[in-house]
Parts: C-alpha cells; sequence; structure tokens
C-alpha cells in the first residue's frame, strides 16, 4: 500500500495493483458480504489487470455483487483525500461516468463506477471473467466514428443512403 503523505494527499501506486484490489473484495466477501441474499452464488472475485491511463490505474473488479470499473492512483501520482461517497465526474476514452470515492483494508483511496450491481444470474462464472477484462479494454478504446455515417441522420436518410451506395 502506497505511503499517505499527508492527512491531504495519497501517494500513488508504482505497480499494477491488481492483486491488493482483489485481496481486498476477498477480505470483503469473507467478513461482511457472504450471506446477503442478492449474491449471485457461482461468482467469484476476479480483478482485471490494471491499466496506466494519464498515470491513473485503471481496471475493473468483478464480485458475487457487482461488477465496477475502479481507478487508483498511478505512479508519482499524489491524490487528495477525499470524503468516502464522494461523487466525481470523469472522461475515459469510453466517455463520461460518475466515480464514488471509496477506500478499503488494503488499499487507498479509489474511484469506483458501478457496472452490473446485483450481478445478472445467468452470467456464469466464466463469462463474469470475459466481462471483467471486456470491460477493461471498452473503458480504455478510442471511439470509432465513421466519417461516411451522417452526425444524426433521419430515419429515412439512412435507408435511401444504403439504397443510393448499392445502385452504384
Amino acid at each position: 500500500m502506497p505511503d499517505e503523505i499527508s492527512s491531504n494527499e495519497i501517494k500513488g501506486y508504482e505497480n499494477n495493483p491488481q492483486e491488493l484490489v482483489q485481496a481486498a473484495f476477498e477480505r470483503v466477501s469473507k467478513q461482511s458480504m457472504h450471506d446477503l441474499s442478492f449474491l449471485h452464488p457461482t461468482m467469484g472475485i476476479y480483478a482485471s489487470e490494471f491499466a496506466l491511463f494519464e498515470n491513473q490505474w485503471v481496471g475493473v473488479v468483478i464480485t458475487p455483487w457487482m461488477l465496477s470499473a475502479m481507478i487508483l492512483p498511478g505512479p508519482n501520482q499524489y491524490w487528495p483525500h477525499r470524503a468516502i461517497g464522494e461523487k466525481l465526474g470523469l472522461i475515459l476514452p469510453y466517455g463520461e461516468m460518475t466515480y464514488t470515492v471509496g477506500e478499503l483494508e488494503g488499499l487507498t483511496q479509489y474511484l469506483a463506477c458501478s457496472l452490473m450491481s446485483p450481478l445478472d444470474r445467468t452470467l456464469s462464472a466464466e463469462q463474469g471473467l470475459h466481462l471483467v477484462d471486456d470491460c477493461r479494454r471498452i473503458l480504455l478504446s478510442l471511439p470509432i466514428v465513421d466519417s461516411n455515417i451522417p452526425t444524426s441522420p433521419a430515419r429515412r436518410d439512412l435507408f435511401t443512403r444504403h439504397m443510393r451506395n448499392s445502385d452504384a
């Protein structure tokens, strides 16, 4: 766990915090979440590999109770100490999302954005693992824009444009 510099600053992680995140959520599961009725019966806890984006660690974690995007401070970063539960709007390549400040034993403060809670019970554990990795990849993927598509076409224009293209 990074050193806290002062009561107002938190030093970032020099290395990928994936294992620390996974261990923190496993502790939460054992200590307080094991008897809740909405838990997914077969889902384990899995944290994606975290990737650096603008010098912050970005990843996704799945547990029997939720799927969340997470951001932790990166190498040589100093975050101000914030109130737990404070909301922040952040823009990643995927788009703007609202994150909530959280803190768990074994981790510094982090930002989390719920992607699914509770989990869909039809989701298999294997699908959950793939979903975590896919979500992390999507969060950091640049949006694809097709310059041939009008920005706000009318429904009729869509069909007309395709008909003209097929006539060519």
